[in-house]
């Protein structure tokens, strides 16, 4: 069976770096939202915030895709803010996929950190995101967002040092990872 580690949080919680650290440790592929939205970008063209959007399912739904195609006893790392889409999408995605056991990740920043560190980045990210104009409603999105509430849960604050391999063994020790509930 394949196996998810759901790496969650808002845009800017800190999500993106605490996947590459479970990815590295545990030896596993990571598939980030981002990146392969940043690749449509830059073959597709940049567009409008409803572009952007279409962009990230379609990058969601390629993500899911590939992970289908790994190989049965697979663990993969997947860097999203799994918020933007309804539940009931992700599910039939790990259901397609052949996903059987998932874990998340949540990453809690406060909201003004997450403001900060989303403003401090907004020169330096592809044109294809959203800019500063996104600030206000992301603060608002900061200090309401919660885990899926489905799977089981490690919250990790990621404002303060994250002990990688400690959360690493956590991971592993939910085991099995909790089944995938069919939709």
């Amino acid at each position: 069976m394949r196996r998810a580690v759901l790496v969650n949080g808002v845009p800017a919680s800190g999500k993106s770096s605490l996947a590459v650290a479970i990815s590295r440790r545990l030896e596993v592929p990571l598939l980030g939202l981002d990146t392969a939205k940043e690749a449509l970008f830059s073959e597709l063209g940049i567009g409008d915030r409803l572009y952007n959007r279409k962009m990230g399912k379609a990058s969601y739904a390629v993500i899911w895709a590939l992970v289908g195609g790994f190989p049965e006893n697979q663990t993969v790392v997947v860097d999203a803010w799994f918020g933007f889409q309804p539940l009931q999408l992700l599910q039939q995605h790990l259901q397609n996929a052949g996903v059987g056991a998932v874990v998340e990740v949540w990453c809690r920043a406060d909201p003004e950190v997450v403001v900060e560190r989303y403003l401090r980045r907004c020169g330096v990210r592809h044109a294809g995101h959203l800019g500063e104009e996104y600030a206000s409603e992301l603060r608002a999105l900061a200090k309401s967002a919660r885990p899926l509430g489905v799977f089981p849960c490690l919250e990790v604050d990621t404002t303060a040092p994250v002990e990688t391999e400690a959360l690493v063994k956590e991971i592993s020790r939910i085991s099995p990872l909790q089944k995938v509930a069919a939709s």
